[in-house]
């Protein structure tokens, strides 16, 4: 029931006889690119010193917030006495 049924006498699929009117585009070749070991080492060190201010900033930002929170606190309870 569930298998397929095949004709007897398949008929091959009809040939392509043209032929393509334009010929396939020439890949040309990717000219070497040449990276000194100085600009390797230098966008490394670019990397890292930007990392080290992104880290920097956001531990700064942190720090004011829990001191905002702090100073809100006492400032809630000075102005309550």
């Amino acid at each position: 029931m569930f298998l397929p049924k095949y004709p007897d006498n398949p008929t091959p699929p009809p040939a392509h006889t043209h032929t393509p009117a334009d010929p396939a585009p020439v890949q040309r070749a990717i000219p070497p690119l040449s990276i000194s070991t100085g600009t390797v080492a230098a966008v490394l060190v670019g990397g890292v010193v930007l990392t080290a201010l992104l880290a920097a900033v956001a531990v700064t930002a942190i720090s004011v917030a829990i001191a905002a929170v702090v100073l809100r606190s006492m400032l809630r309870d000075h102005h309550r006495r």
